[in-house]
């Protein structure tokens, strides 16, 4: 029978903050990170502002290598990179490096898509009226796109979240770390099914501030 006295709520909080620590600080340098090589690979492909084959093709590769590593091993394989730049593997500190190489590369794609979806005609005005091409980046492109950058924020937000999660298997700290020590190690059901549930609200939280920042921030 489900009995949620046995839930320690001290650590429940404790381990959601430690998910939003992680989820805001890796969303951070994954936005510091992932929209320059969204830019990048935006203005170095085929008939577009800054056309350059060789270099989008070496970063496209490099960003398809990153994106088809599956998490879990991405976490394992980073742990002696972790260590030198952090200087542990586990915790908090431990995970945001892993969460970071996991996901910059995804939100450089949905970066690069969201810049494809305007209108070329805005590249072309800019140019016949003599802008450079960082005054096409941040005066014209950038505040077009604005509601799709949101959106990926959002969509990359939660797969954060995810990750966050994932990062217990190893000792990342959490509510993932929480689930498996409690929940799975030691039996305590009522401990994972209030994990789940918290991941659950938070995640809702999340897409429902993203929607309302595309819906703020979308042309009429």
């Amino acid at each position: 029978m489900i009995d949620f006295s046995v839930v320690d709520w001290t650590d429940v909080w404790q381990a959601t903050l430690e998910t939003l620590v992680m989820t805001g600080a890796s969303l951070f340098f994954t936005v510091l990170i992932g929209l320059p090589l969204g830019i990048l690979l935006f203005i170095t492909a085929r008939q577009q502002l800054l056309a350059q084959r060789g270099v989008y093709v070496v970063l496209s590769l490099v960003i398809n290598i990153l994106r088809s590593v599956p998490f879990l091993i991405l976490l394992i394989v980073m742990i002696p990179v972790t260590l030198v730049l952090v200087g542990t593997s586990l915790g908090v500190e431990g995970s945001i490096p892993p969460l970071v190489i996991g996901t910059a590369p995804f939100f450089a794609r949905l970066v690069e898509n969201v810049l494809r979806e305007i209108d070329r005609g805005v590249i072309e005005a800019c140019q016949a009226m003599g802008a450079r091409t960082h005054q096409i980046i941040f005066g014209a492109l950038l505040p077009e796109a604005l509601p799709g950058l949101f959106a990926a924020v959002t969509i990359t937000a939660i797969t954060l979240m995810s990750y966050a999660a994932m990062s217990g298997v190893i000792g990342g700290g959490g509510l993932g770390d929480l689930a498996i020590r409690f929940g799975y190690q030691r039996f305590q059901t009522e401990v994972m099914i209030v994990t789940v549930a918290v991941l659950v609200v938070l995640v809702q939280l999340l897409q429902f501030f993203g929607d309302r920042l595309v819906l703020h921030f979308t042309r009429k």
